[in-house]
């Protein structure tokens, strides 16, 4: 559906602004449940546009138009993807013109990462970056699989990892999350410029999968790279996510854990 609301922005000069926002949903849930507390309030949804709007400061159309979809996902849970356009009419540009306006598209991503920690209180260390994630806002850790013993993969001359993996939902992107995940890990003690090739870490986070995005850039690889030989990685994985197919090799996460298993040169352990 639609909405096109014109409202009173919060300019001092009071300037206007017209929001067009595609919300979608799982129309199929909604219509088998028939409960209007699974849907949303498209009147609500008007009104909580106007107060946003008229209640927060910006400079910058780009800055209102991606916290305005932000706020919306986080606060209609049934919404799953928003696609939103911010119109600036009375814009100052000195020509004739229609409309100037920014359009963004943000909605809830899977993913699964990878958790480890081979120095101190390992465990505590796996726990309170997950605490630190929990408390994000954008944000939700769904499951968690259970924390296994391996020995270290590459680098030899350290102790033993605790490993696990984790499905979370979030409206970052992929080099935003990975910013947010860097952050956590320097928050306890880890700096991944000097660190050891493989080596021990406090904390080791790392973005397995996200949805069935392929992504190969210089800092991030989506599918992580070498997963499929890690079995740190993957047992606990297909814990949680041993339906999930993998978008580069078309198996299911289960599969390659078995394919894995069923090589006799591995020889365990993880970390990186």
């Amino acid at each position: 559906f639609r909405i096109q609301k014109k409202i009173c922005g919060n300019q001092k000069n009071g300037q206007f602004f017209l929001v067009s926002a595609d919300l979608f949903l799982d129309a199929e849930f909604v219509a088998l449940a028939d409960d209007l507390s699974k849907t949303v309030d498209y009147g609500a949804v008007c009104l909580f546009i106007k107060e946003r709007m008229e209640t927060h400061p910006f400079r910058l159309i780009e800055t209102a138009a991606h916290f305005l979809a932000q706020e919306i996902l986080l606060a209609y849970p049934a919404i799953q993807k928003i696609n939103l356009r911010l119109h600036k009419p009375d814009a100052p540009i000195g020509l004739p013109f229609e409309t100037v306006y920014i359009q963004v598209e943000k909605g809830w991503h899977n993913v699964f990462l990878s958790v480890g920690s081979n120095l101190g209180d390992r465990e505590s260390a796996i726990q309170t970056a997950l605490w630190k994630l929990r408390a994000l806002p954008d944000v939700q850790v769904l499951k968690q699989s259970d924390l296994i013993q391996t020995k270290p993969y590459g680098y030899q001359e350290q102790g033993d990892f605790l490993n696990g993996c984790v499905f979370l939902k979030t409206i970052k992107t992929p080099r935003a999350l990975l910013r947010t995940l860097n952050q956590i890990e320097a928050d306890l003690g880890v700096n991944r410029s000097t660190k050891i090739h493989w080596g021990p870490r406090a904390i080791d986070l790392d973005i397995l999968l996200y949805d069935q995005l392929i992504l190969d850039e210089e800092t991030l690889t989506i599918p992580h790279k070498d997963m499929k030989n890690r079995s740190f990685v993957l047992e606990p994985l297909s814990q949680i996510a041993g339906y999930v197919r993998h978008p580069v090799f078309h198996k299911t996460i289960g599969e390659l854990w078995q394919e894995l298993q069923g090589c006799a040169d591995q020889a365990g352990g993880s970390n990186g």
